[in-house]
């Protein structure tokens, strides 16, 4: 039996800063089960995977820790400032990571739990999107973006928009999302539309489920 049968998978993707974890939590508060992409891609480069050999293979033992652990900000300084890189880093580390992705969803809907959202900063770069039939993008201003990730990791404000230079543009997610989600401050707004969204998508899934009786 296809343990995919009767799952419905939601993206939710939107530029970094922008809150995405704000609307994750709205979703698991209302029933969604919820794969964390983040979570995941720090699972497939542990101590000892596959995918870490072949990062320091690719970049040098310069982005390993003594302990053999992933040394992340070596990482993130090689690839946030050469594209090419950055490029090179996904095509190593997405058939990992959608791999995982694909086994979460299987353990989900194995448990009975059909109503997945996947929350995935890199979910079009890393085609994950193909698992997805509803798409929700969180987007926010560049300033306001830019103070939340110099303050949530630390970062200079050079740092800070080198990553956000090396993300989709605005237009690309709002030209491939069912959903625009604006968190430009107001806590309550974005709560309270993350909870409308959240619920026509439990009613569209229940459609879905609702055997079409045909009258003769």
């Amino acid at each position: 039996m296809n343990s995919l049968n009767g799952v419905m998978v939601v993206g939710l993707t939107g530029q970094t800063g922008a809150g995405k974890s704000t609307v994750s939590k709205i979703f698991a508060s209302n029933g969604f089960a919820v794969i964390d992409a983040d979570q995941v891609a720090r699972k497939i480069v542990e101590k000892g995977t596959k995918c870490l050999d072949e990062i320091a293979d690719f970049f040098g033992q310069g982005v390993i820790n003594e302990d053999g652990t992933l040394n992340r900000r070596a990482l993130a300084g090689i690839v946030f400032s050469d594209r090419s890189k950055l490029e090179m880093l996904n095509t190593i580390s997405y058939p990992y990571i959608t791999g995982e992705i694909l086994r979460q969803i299987r353990v989900h809907s194995m448990k009975g739990e059909k109503l997945i959202l996947l929350d995935a900063p890199t979910l079009f770069e890393s085609r994950a999107d193909d698992f997805c039939e509803i798409i929700i993008s969180v987007l926010a201003d560049e300033d306001i973006r830019e103070k939340r990730i110099i303050s949530r990791d630390g970062l200079t404000s050079e740092q800070a928009r080198k990553r956000m230079n090396s993300q989709l543009d605005e237009e690309f997610f709002r030209s491939h999302s069912d959903y625009i989600i604006h968190n430009n401050g107001s806590i309550d707004m974005v709560n309270g539309i993350s909870w409308e969204v959240s619920d026509k998508i439990r009613e569209l899934f229940k459609e879905k489920q609702t055997p079409v009786v045909n009258v003769q």
